[in-house]
């Protein structure tokens, strides 16, 4: 099984384990043409969400896309994440999680849907800069 068909399973894991363990899940994005994100809290481009139910709303994780409504400055706005963006999930309270490699911006990962974005971001992406997170054991 190749890493891209097993992120969506491992984020849902750790998705599920911390609402379970009451943690919150963050989520570190890589942003590229196929993100659907507010640019305005783009850094160095990245993005990091907090998917808690209580963020998150109408959270769904299938096995292409990471999608849900959140609100930036009182304003609710969709968000829509292919797996190929995806770099790490963690729990913000332990920071046990997970780390991948994501491609930069306009490469995907073989086998990825990142092709089928539901609507397109038409803004360039920052160059990418070396991981900061580190895999915890």
């Amino acid at each position: 099984m190749s890493e891209s068909s097993a992120k969506p399973y491992l984020v849902r894991a750790l998705c599920e384990w911390c609402a379970e363990k009451d943690l919150t899940p963050y989520l570190v994005v890589k942003v590229n043409d196929d993100t659907r994100v507010p640019m305005a809290y783009v850094n160095n481009g990245e993005i990091v969400f907090n998917l808690s139910a209580r963020t998150a709303h109408q959270l769904t994780i299938d096995n292409d896309w990471i999608m849900f409504s959140a609100r930036f400055d009182g304003v609710s706005q969709d968000v829509a994440i292919p797996f190929s963006a995806v770099a790490a999930i963690f729990a913000k309270e332990t920071n046990y999680g997970l780390f991948f490699n994501a491609p930069v911006s306009g490469e995907t990962a073989e086998g990825d849907a990142s092709s089928a974005s539901p609507e397109r971001n038409k803004d360039k992406t920052p160059p990418a800069r070396s991981p900061h997170l580190k895999l915890v054991k």
